[in-house]
């Protein structure tokens, strides 16, 4: 599995060209069957890390993009009446794939982003009094553009707590622009692309990322740092148990990842800015600046 797992990321590498970390991070997210949330301004290649990570575990892939007249009918679905059979029939929206990128998910209104909460917590929607199960790996990744850009609504804190991570891309160093603009298009290699972890086997993975061991003292740790967050005046809110949870799941993901059963606490500041950032920055600041006064005070 380890060979699967490094063939995907060498692959997903040639067409994200130094951004061998970030995509890493968004694996390891999928790994802990979680939703990502990709912050960053247009044309850094949000989306085309989404649809590089749908065909390299072959799954059924949709794009919504979001504006700000959006309806939750449009992501969902709806009940049609039909005239023959004298009944109501649900059609089901794009939202019923294995992966769904909500493309600029922060150019939609409040009412439209809360039509994914149940979806992403609970894999499942409910339409008229009727709950749909959605397929099996599901994933949602976002992509939102920042807050002081034109046309933007900010997402609410129980919109961010449902992503597991976010991360950034920034901008490619010299080396891989020049590649970028003597190379081949991104969107002709995606095409090219082969399945490297099918889903049955990212299900198995998902399962086994599970099982990779934390000892007590690991947990010592991350409830330290839980409470950090929790005590310190530097951030309005504290980590939620649900951080909490997602903090360890990630860091497994991210020792299994590593060919490790068992997590260490580097794991843990590997996945940190990622998993925490979103969750209890304040002002502007960036991820990892919002997490070094922990990683600096918070003892191993």
């Amino acid at each position: 599995m380890q060979n699967a797992i490094n063939a995907l990321l060498d692959s997903a590498n040639q067409i994200l060209l130094g951004k061998q970390r970030q995509v890493r991070l968004a694996v390891c997210c999928l790994l802990a069957r979680g939703h990502l949330l990709i912050e960053d301004i247009p044309g850094v290649g949000k989306t085309t890390l989404a649809h590089t990570l749908a065909r390299l575990f072959g799954l059924d892939y949709q794009r919504i993009q979001f504006t700000s007249d959006i309806l939750p009918a449009d992501m969902i679905g709806g009940s049609v009446f039909d005239a023959k059979n004298q009944q109501f029939n649900f059609h089901a929206g794009p939202i019923f794939n294995q992966m769904v990128l909500a493309d600029e998910i922060n150019r939609a209104t409040p009412k439209a982003q809360s039509a994914l909460l149940e979806a992403m917590e609970e894999h499942q929607v409910t339409v008229d009094g009727k709950t749909y199960p959605l397929p099996e790996p599901f994933f949602v990744i976002a992509t939102q553009n920042p807050s002081h850009q034109i046309g933007t609504f900010p997402l609410p804190e129980s919109q961010l707590d449902r992503f597991l991570m976010r991360i950034e891309l920034g901008y490619p160093d010299s080396a891989a622009e020049r590649l970028l603009l003597t190379g081949h298009s991104r969107h002709s290699l995606i095409d090219g692309l082969a399945v490297a972890l099918p889903p049955a086997q990212l299900q198995r993975i998902q399962k086994e990322v599970l099982r990779v061991y934390a000892s007590d003292a690991l947990l010592d740790y991350c409830q330290a740092i839980i409470r950090f967050t929790r005590e310190s005046p530097s951030y309005p809110a504290g980590l939620s148990p649900r951080a909490g949870l997602a903090l360890l799941t990630a860091a497994k993901a991210w020792a299994y990842m590593d060919g490790r059963d068992a997590a260490i606490p580097e794991d843990i500041q590997a996945v940190l800015a990622a998993v925490a950032g979103h969750r209890i920055r304040s002002g502007h600041l960036d991820a990892a600046a919002v997490v070094a006064p922990i990683l600096n005070q918070v003892a191993v």
